[in-house]
């Protein structure tokens, strides 16, 4: 009789056990909702992918030149195309689970621990980095638009234009979960097509300048070199978006019959060909019209006409507001999860409303004050966003599907991986390296 009632207890306990995870699961803002159509999964794709990086990449080919300068852009492509795949496929590999993480994918390859001390740092570095860069970013290209408008008005300081910035997010971020994301994904992905179409179109407007040079800058030897490292890391940065796919792919329906890496992979495709045509037309057109003389952003090298040069700043602004919660999702995502699922709190509305607002403020704390954009992208760009977009997704494939040693899925996997940990390493050399050298002259909240 009392093992009898002592099952019934377990079972019972068991059920209201379920019964919570599945409130929870519900709650959560990546497993909330599964009706995204393909078609979400190329904005968001896209939002993800083609940050304001875009608009250094004339910069970085200077640094780079000619010749690796489109080695790197077009390789760069290519491998990040494959690796994205894998993810996709990855997804939905063991029959009926899905990981819907990161994470969850990196414990199925690594082991529950060790999965978790792998993957977690490395996308918490990259996702909260990214919003610290798109904090900066979007106060930049606000102070931009603000100076070219208004050349006469009395002068801002960038740290005013920052928060201005993060006003928005401190009411955005309350969106529950991607799906109610779509919106503000769409305009950022048209912005992001918008402002790139502008700055390469600009530049052809305005010709190839004068006494136009292509040869590096930098006087040394050390520093051409550091600067063709830091210019990788920036390479790296423009094409992370990996953070976020399996969180993507999540909000996708999936049957037997139409799994989701289906739709998944339509939208990715989709978002590819939008990212080749704002990466390769901004990069090569803008190093071929200004040289080595072209500015880390190339917006501030084409300053007329002045309603262009606004408009665009703008663009830039709208665009980086989508990037910014796309990436801010995954990490409201983990701290509720660690918050409801471990610490044991109540999923309410009020305990979603202090997490997210701590973590707004928070980046807009840090971005104001180190606001060295093109250093913070290099060294960022090689420290974190190589391993997860280059070669952590070529490990996970090769442990999971153990391809024949030496086939061509072998070696494939292997080049990404050299190629990832090369990048990983002379990256974040050269940015830290602008960091400082920066950091001499500047000046804290000016």
């Amino acid at each position: 009789m009392e093992i009898e009632a002592s099952n019934g207890h377990n079972n019972k306990t068991n059920v209201e056990k379920s019964e919570r995870e599945r409130q929870i699961d519900e709650w959560l803002p990546i497993t909330s909702q599964r009706n995204a159509k393909w078609w979400y999964s190329a904005f968001h794709n896209v939002t993800a992918m083609v940050g304001a990086g875009v608009l250094s990449l004339p910069y970085a080919m200077s640094q780079l030149g000619w010749g690796p300068g489109v080695t790197v852009m077009i390789l760069s492509w290519i491998i990040t195309l494959y690796t994205l795949w894998q993810m996709v496929e990855m997804h939905e590999m063991v029959p009926g689970k899905r990981f819907d993480r990161y994470h969850e994918l990196g414990q199925h390859a690594f082991g529950e621990k060790l999965g978790l001390y792998i993957v977690v740092p490395q996308q918490l570095v990259v996702e909260v980095a990214t919003n610290i860069v798109y904090m900066v970013t979007g106060g930049t290209s606000l102070k931009k638009f603000h100076d070219t408008v208004c050349p006469s008005c009395k002068k801002i300081k960038l740290t005013f234009f920052i928060m201005i910035f993060a006003s928005v997010h401190f009411v955005l971020s309350h969106l529950p979960n991607f799906n109610s994301l779509s919106g503000v994904s769409l305009a950022a992905a048209v912005m992001s097509l918008s402002y790139s179409t502008i700055a390469w179109a600009a530049s052809v407007d305005k010709g190839v300048q004068e006494n136009v040079q292509y040869g590096y800058k930098s006087g040394s030897a050390a520093g051409t070199v550091f600067n063709f490292f830091n210019a990788l890391g920036s390479v790296a940065f423009a094409y992370a978006g990996h953070n976020v796919v399996l969180e993507i792919q999540a909000t996708i329906p999936s049957t037997a019959e139409k799994p989701s890496k289906i739709a998944m992979w339509r939208g990715v495709v989709v978002a590819y060909i939008v990212v080749a045509l704002c990466y390769f037309p901004v990069s090569f057109i803008g190093y071929w019209m200004f040289g080595n003389s072209v500015e880390s952003d190339i917006l501030v090298s084409l300053e007329k006409p002045a309603w262009l040069i606004a408009m665009a700043n703008m663009f830039v602004v709208i665009h980086v507001i989508g990037s910014y919660q796309v990436y801010a999702m995954p990490v409201f995502d983990m701290i509720e999860t660690l918050l409801v699922k471990i610490l044991k709190f109540k999923p309410t509305t009020t305990l979603r409303f202090v997490v997210r607002n701590i973590y707004v403020a928070f980046t807009m704390f840090i971005a104001v004050t180190f606001p060295f954009f093109d250093g913070l992208l290099g060294f960022f760009g090689g420290f974190a966003f190589a391993p997860t977009t280059y070669y952590l997704p070529c490990i996970m494939w090769l442990i999971i599907y153990k391809p024949k040693k030496y086939s061509l899925s072998w070696w494939t996997n292997w080049i990404c991986i050299v190629l990832g940990v090369l990048l990983m390493i002379v990256s974040p050399i050269g940015g830290l390296r602008t960091i400082i050298i920066k950091a001499k002259t500047y000046k804290f909240y000016s």
